[in-house]
């Protein structure tokens, strides 16, 4: 993974950054950088016995704590009323020896209200949210790894519309101690990176009891003994009616490419209902946001952005046993997607990883709609960029696995990114 000494790195940011704004400023950068780069050589003087992120910076998500950096989780809430110790994320990439490039910019509270980051491939579209400045930080060449937390549609959407890699673990799989929460029943630390051999060192640093895939177990393989290619399923039914006419045309073809490559490819109902789907996690998600909320937003309600203030009391008038009811609801879904994936022998679904590509405008963050499904159910879902649309912008792909098989996704990842043929393949 690549390296950046500190000067290169701050030059590198503060060439693009004034056009993406994918980073919080932070005043005396450089000199950190300089300060934290000398300690980790002299704690690992030689390149035998350097960790496997020695050098590599990282863009971290507002709403991540690091000691020495002030967490504003994109609020006008001062800073000093949502600090905390730092998350043992943090730990684990430093320990690692990962430099902390800086904070990247983040929806407030990792809810919708945006952000001022601009997508980097054309600054008059969304660069998608929550994890706006760390899709965008990596798209722009500013970092090769960075931080990321989804809700529901927070790092695979914002990964498809700046054309990067997107890894959403198993909800649980990073810790999220020190991460500022939005709905604790969906929120998933995961990670983005240029292209997916970025990810595996960094998830196995950074995810808990991590054991790669012996060879010949997991990858796509282009000759005997290299690993079988994965089951595939498209899911049917009214989810993929959500997408727009583009996304589900390029999914076609998507689907096509890598049936003609040898990948096993099915058509399989989505096991829900999907309308009620939709609502109970907006139940979920809502309620919890009250909670999180709880004794900051009576103190600090005016200072709170309209989008965010009007969620949080929608979920003060949620009542428990409502809530309740959706968290059954959701574990029951959780239970039938598993079952269905066993009975068809599925390994992955694949589907677009967004309605379409991102949408004109710095309003909103677009529609998380396709990746909500598979955050209710808190599965591991990687995202490859897939082509553009006839405007140029990026597209998606999403592959979804079951709970738990994290590793065996990533081992799977590079064969299908390799029929895809990454952000400039034709669609």
């Amino acid at each position: 993974m690549e390296t950046a000494p500190p000067k290169d790195l701050c030059d590198r940011i503060e060439a693009a950054d004034h056009r993406v704004h994918a980073f919080v400023p932070e005043p005396g950068r450089r000199a950190r950088l300089r300060r934290e780069a000398r300690a980790a050589a002299e704690r690992w003087p030689g390149p035998a016995g350097r960790p496997p992120l020695y050098g590599v910076p990282v863009g971290v998500k507002d709403i991540v704590h690091v000691d020495g950096l002030p967490t504003r989780a994109g609020s006008a809430v001062p800073a000093e009323a949502l600090a905390g110790p730092q998350a043992s994320l943090i730990d684990r990439l430093l320990a690692a020896g990962a430099l902390v490039a800086g904070k990247t910019v983040t929806a407030e509270f990792a809810v919708t209200a945006p952000g001022p980051t601009r997508n980097p491939h054309d600054p008059g579209h969304t660069p998608g949210g929550s994890s706006s400045g760390s899709a965008a930080a990596v798209a722009a060449g500013m970092v090769p790894l960075a931080i990321g937390t989804q809700t529901i549609g927070s790092m695979i959407r914002p990964a498809a519309y700046c054309g990067v890699v997107g890894f959403k673990p198993t909800h649980g799989r990073i810790p999220a101690d020190g991460v500022i929460p939005n709905a604790p029943t969906f929120d998933t630390v995961g990670l983005f990176a240029p292209d997916t051999a970025g990810l595996s060192p960094a998830a196995g640093v950074l995810c808990d009891d991590w054991r790669p895939e012996p060879d010949g177990q997991g990858p796509v393989g282009q000759g005997p003994g290299e690993g079988r290619r994965p089951v595939l399923a498209v899911p049917t039914g009214p989810y993929l009616d959500r997408a727009e006419a583009e996304a589900v045309a390029a999914f076609g073809t998507q689907a096509r490419w890598l049936a003609d490559a040898g990948f096993p490819v099915r058509r399989v109902p989505l096991p829900a209902d999907f309308d009620a789907l939709v609502a109970h996690q907006r139940v979920i998600g809502r309620y919890e946001a009250a909670r999180t909320h709880a004794e900051w937003f009576p103190r600090y309600g005016e200072l709170y952005r309209e989008q965010t203030a009007a969620k949080i009391r929608q979920g003060q008038r949620i009542d428990p046993e409502e809530y309740a009811s959706a968290l059954r609801d959701r574990d029951r879904f959780r239970d039938r997607l598993t079952a269905v994936m066993d009975q068809e022998g599925i390994d992955l679904w694949i589907t677009p990883a967004a309605t379409g590509p991102a949408p004109r405008g710095l309003d909103s963050t677009g529609d998380s709609i396709m990746c909500l499904p598979w955050s209710v159910a808190g599965v591991p879902v990687l995202g490859l960029p897939a082509g553009r649309a006839a405007n140029s912008l990026p597209l998606g792909l999403q592959c979804v696995a079951r709970a738990g098989a994290d590793e065996r996704l990533l081992r799977w990842g590079p064969g299908i990114e390799l029929v895809l043929g990454g952000p400039s393949a034709p669609v």
